[in-house]
């Protein structure tokens, strides 16, 4: 395991781990993944934020690890379609600065 990766590590890191065990699911079955793993997610936001507390079974927080699972979905899909997610997450945090530079100024 590596500290710290850039975006790209972490997808190389992924498909190395995808080829090893048994190659990428197909692009339907990734998306499902995802909407599974973000279920996962809400239901532990859902707990911590006190509106539908978890069954006494399974009180410890997994936000850490449900937040990682989905990100590991996500990365799935975009090794298999090609997606260079360093890449495209730099021209996000350019079009948000362009596009939303002074939106949230006037909120307090």
């Amino acid at each position: 395991m590596v500290k710290e990766n850039s975006l790209i590590e972490i997808q190389n890191l992924v498909d190395h781990w995808i080829c090893e065990h048994g190659g990428y699911w197909s692009p339907l079955s990734m998306i499902c993944a995802i909407m599974e793993e973000l279920g996962e997610v809400a239901r532990e936001v859902n707990s911590l934020e006190g509106y539908k507390p978890k069954k006494s079974s399974i009180l410890n927080s997994n936000l850490g690890e449900e937040l990682a699972d989905l990100l590991f979905s996500i990365i799935c899909i975009a090794n298999h379609y090609k997606v260079d997610l360093g890449k495209e997450f730099n021209n996000i945090i350019d079009k948000y600065s362009k596009r939303d530079s002074k939106r949230f100024l006037d909120l307090e």
